[in-house]
């Protein structure tokens, strides 16, 4: 009787019992009956005799139950569930919606707590049972998804999507891609070191397709484009360094990566990026392992050299122009042979006549020269 739980069914009304509610006959040999109690019947109007269709579940006293309302999940379903509310050492209870949770068991939820989801988070499931036959809810596996994931376009690349982590390793965190009006949605996985940090099992984001793999597969950033980051991180750290005493900080390119990622939240690459337009711009040098703002004498004196690099780069490439130009006028002025002489050397050589060979006269017969 256990293995019903999870299955929406249609039922016959065998009894109404007052003050519980009716009594709904399973019709199988052993006659089993499961109460539809009068809170559960979602405003239908019951009465005996009739067929419902019926959802059933264990209520808290583990006994078989009817309810008329539509549960968000059923047995056997991979669905994307909310996470109604936290138990620290049983695990996520998931809305479905019936009034009650479904139990996501901790075994189910990434060792290290700071990876487990939040209440609002939104896990993809699958209903199934545990072993006295109540219902639970199983992590949706790699294989599970595949099922129901499309490949996705090799137009999306650089685009920006937004999706639900699926989940979450070390190495990086699997994440199902909306797919809106075309379907369930594509998978993809974000690398550790394109996120700014370990990002939870069911957390909501948005990240830009870096890349389309040819099973329609994507790789996935959370990173904007390097010369858009670039400057959005250079303007942070030129106002976090006007900000600081004496407008310097204790942060260069020989500083480690896991110091930058934790001050700033990006990677050591997007920094010494930053840190070099800046430079380039003539705002800011570095001593050591020190970034700092240049003087108003240091700046005039760096855009001063600027300006002479400059100059010096116009003139030498006047200078080349010039010289292409006379080059080319050189060659055009080169004298013209005459009109006569010009077709005699297109004109082959005169052949030599062919000397004929020299007949030979007959050899008179006995007849001639008589």
């Amino acid at each position: 009787m256990t293995t019903y739980a999870g299955s929406t069914m249609k039922l016959r009304v065998a009894r109404e019992v007052s003050p519980f509610g009716y009594f709904l006959s399973l019709g199988d040999d052993e006659d089993t009956e499961v109460l539809l109690h009068y809170s559960e019947t979602n405003g239908v109007k019951v009465k005996e005799g009739m067929e419902v269709e019926a959802f059933l579940f264990h209520d808290t006293d583990d006994r078989l139950s009817a309810t008329l309302k539509k549960p968000l999940i059923r047995l056997g379903e991979l669905k994307r569930l909310a996470v109604a509310d936290i138990h620290p050492r049983l695990g996520c209870f998931l809305e479905i919606g019936l009034g009650r949770q479904l139990l996501l068991p901790i075994s189910e939820l990434p060792e290290l707590i700071d990876l487990r989801p939040l209440p609002g988070d939104e896990v993809f499931v699958t209903l199934t049972h545990d072993k006295s036959g109540r219902l639970l809810a199983k992590l949706a596996r790699e294989e599970d998804l595949a099922k129901h994931v499309f490949p996705a376009p090799a137009t999306w690349k650089n685009e920006w999507k937004e999706g639900w982590v699926s989940r979450t390793l070390q190495m990086g965190s699997f994440v199902v891609l909306d797919g809106g009006v075309v379907g369930f949605g594509a998978y993809g996985m974000i690398p550790a070191a394109e996120r700014p940090e370990p990002l939870r099992l069911g957390q909501r984001v948005s990240a830009r397709v870096t890349f389309v793999r040819e099973d329609g597969r994507v790789n996935l950033s959370m990173g904007k484009l390097k010369q858009v980051g670039r400057i959005e991180d250079a303007d942070r750290l030129l106002a976090f360094l006007k900000e600081r005493p004496g407008g310097a900080m204790p942060y260069s390119d020989e500083t480690p990566a896991e110091l930058i990622k934790n001050k700033f939240g990006i990677s050591k690459s997007a920094f010494k990026r930053a840190v070099g337009k800046l430079m380039r711009d003539g705002i800011v040098r570095q001593e050591g392992n020190w970034t700092k703002l240049l003087t108003e004498e240091e700046a005039a004196a760096f855009k001063a050299k600027a300006d002479a690099v400059k100059a010096d780069a116009a003139k030498a490439g006047a200078a080349k122009t010039d010289a292409a130009k006379a080059e080319s006028a050189k060659a055009g002025a080169a004298p013209k042979q005459p009109a006569a002489t010009e077709r005699a050397a297109k004109e082959p050589a005169s052949r030599e006549p062919v000397k004929k060979a020299p007949q030979k006269k007959p050899f008179p017969g006995p007849n001639r020269g008589r």
